[in-house]
């Protein structure tokens, strides 16, 4: 396990966590989406997405943090996860609104390159007792079906399916999702 630690994302961080969101998607999606659509997305665009998350969430519950690795003689931004009440994007089709004590992860990704370092376990860690501290009893995430590396992750620390399913309309192409759901606190 490497040496790191997981902080709130402050603005100057919305570059850093666009290039990693890109850099990721580009190598563990490149066989789930088209290779145009990868190529195309605009890191500008997503790093200003991340700046209004972090500077102007929607509520104080919404959060983003980063994990950094360290050596002696510096540190890396390497992975993020942002979070918040469950709303409308955590549900399937034509689910009614989930209850009040359900959190929300819509995006937990590390860099490849700094994979299997212990990152994502420690933003997990972090997101579940942010999400204690707000009071929340039970937790969702959406996992491409065929990202088998992000459902054993979610899996091995207790997630399961939850049924519901939904699908991502790609450029023309759907990209089908499966929701993962854990309990909090040990209920």
């Amino acid at each position: 396990m490497a040496i790191g630690f997981v902080r709130p994302a402050r603005p100057g961080d919305a570059a850093e966590i666009a290039r990693i969101q890109l850099a990721t998607w580009r190598t563990a999606y490149r066989r789930m989406f088209p290779a145009h659509v990868l190529a195309n997305l605009d890191e500008g665009y997503l790093a200003r997405g991340w700046s209004e998350a972090i500077e102007q969430p929607p509520s104080e519950r919404h959060w983003v943090l980063i994990a950094v690795e360290q050596s002696e003689t510096s540190s890396f931004t390497v992975g993020f996860a942002a979070a918040g009440p469950a709303d409308e994007q955590a549900l399937a089709p034509e689910e009614p609104p989930l209850p009040a004590g359900v959190a929300a992860i819509t995006d937990l990704l590390v860099e490849p390159r700094w994979g299997r370092r212990g990152h994502g376990s420690r933003l997990l860690s972090a997101a579940v007792a942010h999400w204690q501290e707000d009071g929340y009893t039970h937790a969702v995430a959406w996992a491409y079906e065929q990202d088998k590396v992000m459902q054993k992750f979610l899996g091995s620390a207790g997630w399961e399916p939850d049924g519901a399913g939904r699908a991502l309309d790609v450029d023309d192409m759907l990209v089908p999702q499966l929701r993962l759901h854990v309990a909090l606190g040990g209920e």
